[in-house]
């Protein structure tokens, strides 16, 4: 390069070096927080090994939730992606790593035994733990109670954590979540012995819910797992993804329009 073009070159770089100026003036209001929802899971192991996997395996969460005593680790920036959810939906949003929150809690899922499958119970203080991590985070990203959620929600085809000893109906009545009202559906329900709905119903009811639910008329084995998931959230006693009057009652309760 000829000397008076490489002072040229290197004058142009000193002028870009101080770049243009930022205004921070004239913030924008037309915006919200990246978190939208919270998604609960067990991890199926003990702590060590939970630990491990979260923080030296293929995937992570922001929080965990130990079990004796009750800990909870923070292990991912609330503002970086944890990768938690894997393929995923609720009410439309999809890949939902982008804009949840992951809490794991140590949990051994389950076990199947020649006379079913047995659950494992989540301890006091750890339901303890986790509503006063939701409170924190519920207040401070105003979350949606619709949008706090379990695994088994957003991915009914491949998972089932939280499972269906997982107190569902406490979270919601200290505001973390929702739950359908009991005498409400115990109304419904009379109704619904009496003319159950149809699949397309169901279907419908669903995925205006929020589930990723197909929309075919029939009682796929997809819609099967979808019913399922729902019912292993709003009604634990019964979860094996047969249409019946109580589920249609709870479906019917929780969308129904809020005066």
């Amino acid at each position: 390069m000829k000397l008076p073009a490489l002072i040229l070159s290197l004058a142009l770089l000193a002028g870009c070096a101080s770049g243009p100026r930022m205004d921070t003036n004239h913030p924008s209001v037309n915006h919200d927080s990246r978190v939208q929802f919270v998604v609960l899971h067990y991890t199926s192991t003990s702590l060590e090994r939970s630990l491990e996997l979260l923080t030296r395996g293929p995937v992570s969460s922001h929080y965990l939730i130990g079990d004796n005593p009750p800990t909870i680790y923070k292990l991912v920036d609330e503002n970086l992606r944890a990768w938690h959810a894997g393929e995923s939906e609720w009410k439309g949003r999809t890949w939902l790593n982008s804009s949840s929150i992951g809490i794991e809690i140590v949990n051994q899922g389950f076990r199947d035994t020649p006379n079913g499958r047995l659950w494992y119970p989540y301890t006091e203080g750890q339901i303890q733990a986790l509503i006063v991590l939701l409170k924190d985070i519920s207040t401070r990203y105003k979350i949606d109670p619709h949008n706090i959620i379990g695994h088994s929600d957003i991915a009914p085809l491949r998972k089932l954590d939280p499972g269906p000893l997982f107190p569902w109906k406490r979270l919601a009545d200290a505001g973390f979540g929702v739950w359908p009202n009991a005498q409400a559906v115990a109304r419904e329900q009379a109704l619904f012995a009496i003319t159950m709905p149809s699949i397309t119903w169901f279907q419908q009811q669903l995925a205006q819910l929020g589930y990723e639910t197909p929309q075919t008329g029939e009682l796929d084995v997809a819609t099967r797992h979808v019913l399922a998931a729902f019912q292993m959230h709003f009604r634990p006693s019964r979860h094996d993804g047969t249409p019946d009057a109580e589920s249609a009652a709870i479906l019917s309760v929780l969308n129904a329009p809020k005066n």
